[in-house]
């Protein structure tokens, strides 16, 4: 393959923007061609990354597909719009980006496992946290053994959204993919797993609703996970708490634990207290704080040595798993469901 890659962006929203500067950034992409339905937002999005009038503006996805010097795009679009359009461009060959939730029913989510198997692409979901440095420097002190064997651990996304965001008529609909789950809880539990590092076997989750009735779904999520090697994790995810945005992060084990950015280990001889381990939290909802240079850096780096990402779609077709079965035990009182779904 040529060295650099042709890149497209397709959907022009606020976190296209974090897509579009990276991929400029990146050494061995090009920018080609972002699309959108309406041209204004993507001229928009253009000027304010200073390419306007360099990279060819689109309203259609399927023309964008249709140009052969694009290797990979970024599908950046609301979760119910995700997998079609996450479809139609892996059945045209291309390499994918695709923003999370990446489909809105499991019925969906396997039918894109499928068809990106079949065509082969490389891919990644935007778990984009699995980049944040505190998560990368939790995961190799958890392969080095700091924390011993892994026996509890707690996640939270707990982000309170009001009018001002963008997607919020979409966001609080149920019958257009919506659930606190899925637009935000995914993040907690993708970083969950990523660091438990095995496969779920049950989950259980309850929901309440405390004040904010325009959501068609209760917009507060409490749930636990069970794991394969005995592992217990505790997920919450809220859209309605008046309260700064948290990103809790707690796992602890047999030799150690880790609190948000204070480590305790048996390694450590002579520790009286919590060690800081000073780094860049994933403290922030804004998405100009998400560390989207390392991702799509990966992306490329995974498509130019032809290797699997770790965040591909097949891989997270098991956080997704995990969201949907907190979402059906939560709307059946709390009954256990087991794992994996599909």
């Amino acid at each position: 393959m040529k060295k650099r890659l042709g890149a497209a962006i397709w959907g022009a929203g606020w976190v296209s923007a974090e897509h579009l500067k990276s991929w400029l950034n990146n050494p061995n992409s090009e920018v080609i061609a972002m699309g959108a339905r309406r041209a204004e937002q993507v001229k928009e999005r253009l000027a304010e990354a200073g390419v306007d009038g360099k990279v060819e503006i689109y309203t259609s996805l399927e023309k964008i597909l249709q140009r052969k010097d694009i290797d990979v795009i970024s599908i950046c679009l609301p979760a119910y719009l995700q997998a079609q359009a996450a479809m139609l461009a892996a059945e045209a060959g291309k390499h994918l980006l695709v923003e999370k939730p990446v489909a809105k029913t499991i019925t969906e989510l396997k039918q894109l496992r499928d068809v990106v198997c079949k065509a082969g692409v490389k891919t990644v979901v935007g778990f984009v946290l699995r980049w944040n440095p505190m998560v990368q420097i939790v995961k190799n002190l958890i392969g080095e053994g700091w924390l011993g064997k892994i026996i509890y651990c707690r996640f939270a996304y707990l982000h309170e959204l009001g009018p001002w965001y963008s997607g919020f008529e979409w966001a609080r609909t149920r019958a257009m993919g919506g659930s606190v789950t899925l637009l935000g809880g995914c993040h907690a539990i993708d970083t969950m797993r990523y660091l438990v590092d095995d496969d779920a076997t049950e989950a259980v989750a309850f929901s309440t609703r405390g004040h904010r009735f325009d959501f068609e779904y209760n917009p507060t999520v409490v749930g636990l996970v069970r794991f394969r090697n005995g592992a217990v994790g505790q997920i919450a995810a809220s859209q309605e708490l008046h309260m700064p945005y948290l990103f809790p992060m707690e796992i602890m084990g047999s030799l150690g634990a880790i609190r948000d950015g204070k480590l305790w280990s048996e390694k450590i001889k002579g520790q009286t207290g919590w060690a800081n381990i000073p780094s860049i939290m994933p403290d922030s909802g804004d998405v100009a704080h998400h560390p989207f240079q390392g991702e799509i850096d990966h992306l490329v780096d995974c498509i130019l040595n032809n290797k699997e990402s770790h965040a591909s779609i097949t891989d997270s077709v098991k956080t997704h798993e995990i969201v949907f079965a907190m979402d059906d035990s939560a709307s059946k009182s709390g009954q256990p469901v087991k794992l994996p779904l599909i």
